[in-house]
């Protein structure tokens, strides 16, 4: 069936604000969506209250409504537009529940919208735990024995029934939320009344568990004539027990037997139709008894996943965008293949590489929370990694993440403690993947190591080959170790720092060795969906060794932009916004854009956002190579948060040249001695404050400094291990700290001003003429983390005086620091006197705001500047400033229900919502104001 025409207008429902659970993926499809849709010259109208994303963005869509994602915003919408259909499916659980509030008040019948993509009567029934399982049972679908508890007395009873252990699973809730195992009867009543309350409609599933057992999910797409096709096949290397979220996943499934396959292929497409008969996309996981092969129906999502974010970069087929075109009508054989762009879409990818997935959390935020995964999610982001075999993308993905490891083991950081050990394998934790390497090194038997884990054998194996090749590595130097061996270890996805560990030698040895000496180097290979079958023209590379090179170097002038790696506290979606942004820009100035990520949930990395795409690590070695193969004019790190930024000093010193402002005034900035020397030569007021290497020096310092005193360390972003100590014995508790995690690191200790009320600036700067984009006045005290804080754009009560201060401090900086590009400064006032925090020559995490708030396209205009292109007195700004915008933090406490909602200097919120008001007597912000000091901690 071809288009409908009678869709002129379309209404995309975003996820609102991220949340552990939810995060960019849903940006990436609801942004994929918009611009599907657009094609299709249909009006996009879109509703979202996160101002740090694309989505939100005015290049995604005709009318962009950043209002709570609440009934009376779509009824103020509807008001206003006249609207054809609404798509629920690319917004999560959020907006999918949003569209069935407004299905029970009446608002899309009173307004005669269509719901599209999506039949409401599925999602009720995938939700509705019991109405799913016994569909199940009547399409013949083996599920858990189980039963749904409304109270607490009929949850007993079911209990009794079933016996332990068993699980107990929440209906209408994202992210296992209040779900979890129960394996002894005493410890039932607790969590019977925790997934009750965490249930919005009071009501859990009880089933019978089967921890242990095998997970598969299947991502699916259905036309509205019933052609059914499967995207993807994606197995969990954790068994039954933890969420999918925390799993590392891996596709396509290793461990499938061929007949297995197609037995749940065919169960999951009589599942997608037996449930409704809707067009779009659909999630189906599924679990198998290692033992007797048995199948069960796990969970069905009809709509757009995390997993089909993970889907879509694995394979190159774009499930939201080919979602969103049979949500209008089409069918799948007549929309073109992205990828190939003479087939059509209706094909099943084929791909001859792996990839894997592993989730990064951030559980040192969150002091007493418990570090074990289970039922409920507590992942903040994750990686892939893309490789040859299942160790290249293993060893990648391990890179990837930015914990200090340089990949899967030979790093020196091995656990040798043998009950820590069997404690981690026996209790999935976030670091068992490193602690299953562990064991083998230590010599624990295989078979504990899979009966503990009840990981599949196939998959310790591949594990155990590893340490066994480490083992061989040892045994040479790097005069001795031959070609063959090197290359191997290379295929096998080591890095050159994980080498020269083993070898016991430089990295640059290493580099050298391989890549001059036995002519090692890595070459690119096209993610084609279609394992070559057909000619692909999507320019999406990962790196591997031995092939042909099929990313062919162009003689056009080029930038690389670093991405921002994975999603964690204190480096989250903006600055994503900041690369796509960089690299719209840098095309319009004529350069051809490179991106390097890893992510696979964001924009960034949709194949068809930058002209080159290279889906690898943001890890030295792996750019370092894609740098010497593309030969660019420099490369941009000030949109890519501290992950890119950090790698501007290598960069320097092997001659690449840094677009924008310089590594120099990048590490002036970070370097607190010498930085306040420059505040001081400029008669600019700054804290008091010193420097230290350990304790001693620190308890010297503070005599002089005075308490409260805020500690933390240089080259941190998100208020990492930043504390405020009021006595000696918390000074040196937490320099000892500091330094445990960050040997060698410079501490920095300033004097705390109490009481002072902070903001910063953010501003464009071409090394002379400065433009100030936006001030903001943070709600609560100093002493909260700039990104925990209510900030309100432009400042509410500061003054002229402060505010005149502000200006010529921001405008001094940032010439002297010869910025090309952004800076962000920070400030604290006291008594009418503005003293300098830091200044931050960067992207920063308000600039998304910023643009939002006065719809204006700084980023654009900053990269352009960087570039050379143009000067700031080039562009003609003319901000929109009506009232006042406010920027709301959002945290995901809930999922850590042993630790207080405190906030300090240390950074804990997950994601920001916008929200608007014409003025102070605002009783929004009239309620925040009031409640500033509530949550201040030390």
């Amino acid at each position: 069936m071809p288009k409908d025409n009678s869709i002129k207008s379309v209404l995309i429902i975003g996820s609102g604000p991220i949340v552990i659970g939810q995060a960019c993926e849903f940006d990436y499809s609801g942004s994929q969506a918009s611009r599907s849709l657009r094609e299709e010259g249909i009006e996009v109208i879109l509703i979202n209250s996160n101002p740090a994303t694309i989505m939100t963005d005015n290049v995604t869509a005709d009318h962009v409504y950043l209002l709570p994602l609440e009934k009376k915003s779509i009824k103020q919408i509807l008001e206003k537009h006249d609207i054809d259909a609404v798509l629920p499916t690319m917004g999560g659980q959020t907006a999918l529940n949003l569209a069935i509030d407004c299905q029970n008040a009446g608002l899309w019948e009173k307004y005669d919208v269509r719901i599209i993509g999506v039949d409401i009567d599925a999602i009720q029934m995938t939700e509705d735990r019991e109405k799913f399982r016994l569909r199940m049972k009547e399409l013949g679908v083996h599920v858990c024995k189980g039963e749904t508890a409304t109270s607490f007395l009929h949850g007993k009873e079911i209990a009794q029934e079933i016996g332990f252990p068993l699980v107990i699973r929440p209906s209408f809730t994202l992210g296992g939320t209040g779900g979890g195992f129960v394996e002894k009867p005493e410890d039932f009543d607790k969590a019977l009344t925790k997934g009750l309350h965490a249930s919005p409609v009071h009501e859990v599933l009880i089933e019978q568990s089967i921890l242990g057992w095998k997970e598969y999910e299947l991502e699916l797409l259905r036309d509205s004539v019933g052609n059914v096709i499967i995207i993807c096949s994606i197995e969990n290397f954790d068994p039954m027990g933890v969420h999918t979220g925390d799993s590392i996943t891996v596709a396509p499934a290793m461990t499938l037997s061929d007949s297995l396959y197609q037995e749940i292929r065919d169960q999951a497409i009589m599942m997608m139709n037996g449930i409704g008969e809707f067009a779009g996309g659909c999630n189906v996981q599924f679990s198998v008894s290692p033992t007797t092969d048995e199948i069960i129906g796990i969970e069905i999502n009809p709509r757009v996943s995390r997993s089909s974010a993970l889907a879509s970069k694995a394979t190159g087929y774009p499930i939201a965008k080919v979602a969103a075109k049979l949500a209008i009508g089409y069918n799948l054989d007549e929309i073109e293949n992205q990828i190939t762009k003479t087939t059509s879409a209706f094909f099943e990818p084929s791909i001859d590489y792996t990839i894997v997935k592993i989730p990064r959390w951030n559980f040192e935020k969150f002091e007493g929370a418990d570090k074990s995964l289970g039922l409920q999610m507590k992942a903040v982001g994750e990686v892939m990694g893309i490789g040859r075999n299942f160790q290249e993308a293993l060893q990648k993905a391990c890179q990837s993440l930015e914990i200090k490891r340089n990949g899967l083991g030979a790093d020196g950081k091995s656990l040798v403690d043998q009950q820590v050990i069997v404690e981690s394998l026996k209790h999935p934790s976030w670091d068992r993947l490193f602690h299953i390497y562990d064991a083998f090194k230590l010599g624990l038997s295989f078979r504990k190591i899979q009966k503990l884990t009840h990981i599949d054998p196939w998959f310790l194996t591949q594990i155990e080959e590893l340490v066994a090749l480490e083992k061989e590595i040892e045994a040479n130097s790097i005069e001795t170790i031959s070609r063959e061996l090197l290359l191997v270890a290379k295929e096998k996805g080591y890095a050159d720092r994980q080498l020269a560990h083993l070898l016991g030698c430089l990295e640059s040895q290493v580099f050298k060795k391989r890549y001059d000496e036995y002519n090692i180097k890595r070459v690119y290979k096209m993610v084609d969906t279609c394992a070559a079958e057909f000619e692909a023209k999507t320019p999406y590379y990962y790196s591997t060794f031995g092939g042909e090179n099929e990313a062919i170097k162009t003689d056009k002038k080029k930038i690389v932009v670093l991405g921002a790696g994975p999603n964690r506290i204190g480096q989250g979606i903006e600055f994503d916004y900041c690369c796509v942004h960089g690299v719209l820009a840098a095309k319009e100035a004529g350069y051809e854009t490179i991106m390097i990520n890893c992510n696979p949930e964001t924009v960034s990395t949709d194949f068809d956002i930058s002209d080159r795409l290279y889906f690898e690590p943001v890890f030295w070695e792996h750019i370092y190579e894609i740098i010497l193969h593309e030969q660019p004019e420099g490369v941009i790190v000030q949109l890519g948060g501290q992950t890119a930024l950090k790698l501007a000093d290598k960069l320097t010193r092997y001659g690449i040249k840094i677009i924008g402002t310089s590594f120099e005034a990048l590490d002036l900035a970070e370097d607190r001695g010498r930085f306040s020397k420059l505040l001081a030569d400029n008669e600019i007021p700054y804290p008091k404050f010193g420097v230290c290497t350990d304790a001693d020096e620190a308890l010297e310092q503070a005599k002089e400094l005075g308490f409260p005193l805020l500690v933390r360390p240089s080259y941190v972003l998100g208020g990492q291990y930043m504390k405020i100590v009021i006595n000696e014995q918390e000074l040196e508790e937490h320099i000892v700290n500091i330094l445990r995690e960050i040997p060698g690191n410079q501490v920095l200790l300033d004097h705390f001003l109490d009481g002072a009320i902070e903001a910063e600036a953010d501003a464009i700067c071409d090394g002379e003429n400065v433009h100030i984009v936006g001030i903001m006045q943070h709600i609560e005290p100093a002493g909260i983390h700039s990104g925990d804080s209510y900030a309100v754009l432009p400042p509410y009560n500061l003054g002229d005086f402060v505010m005149k201060q502000i200006e010529n401090i921001t405008k001094k900086i940032a010439v002297e620091l010869q910025t090309k590009g952004l800076i962000n400064i920070q400030f604290a006032i006291k008594d009418d006197k503005v003293y300098v925090i830091e200044a931050n020559p960067r992207a920063s995490r308000t600039v998304p705001f910023i643009c939002k708030a006065y719809q204006e396209p700084y980023v654009n205009y900053a990269t352009k500047v960087m570039l050379g292109d143009k000067r700031v007195t080039d562009f003609n700004f003319q901000p929109v400033k009506e009232g006042y915008a406010i920027k709301v933090p959002v945290f995901s406490f809930n999922k850590f229900p042993n630790v207080n909602k405190e906030l300090g200097p240390e950074m804990k919120s997950t994601g920001e919502a916008i929200y608007f008001i014409e003025d102070l007597f605002d009783d929004y912000f009239l309620k925040i104001y009031s409640e500033r000091n509530l949550y201040l901690s030390k």
